[in-house]
């Protein structure tokens, strides 16, 4: 997926980013500053954690991220839906 392109200042996108994880089922920030935030999304049923980086790029205007299940070959599509929906509410 393409990086997510923001137009405010990298304190707003901040504000943001932290406002849309945390308003997403089973979702807990384990660390962030001023450029870097991580999460982690545990599944209901089967407690299964993903982690989620995301870095504000202020020069470029745009938050790369990356998000990736720890166990498992395959989290049926988990990963992208749970990005598609972050960027749905960053854009809105």
């Amino acid at each position: 997926m393409a990086p997510i392109p923001f137009t405010g200042s990298n304190t707003e996108e901040m504000q943001r980013l932290v406002a849309a994880v945390k308003s997403m089922p089973g979702s807990k920030i384990v660390e962030q500053d001023s450029h870097y935030l991580r999460a982690e999304f545990t599944s209901r049923i089967f407690r299964f954690v993903d982690d989620v980086e995301f870095f504000i790029d202020d020069k470029e205007k745009v938050v790369q991220f990356r998000s990736a299940s720890r166990i498992g070959y395959s989290d049926m599509g988990v990963n992208r839906r749970r990005m598609n929906l972050l960027c749905e509410k960053l854009n809105q």
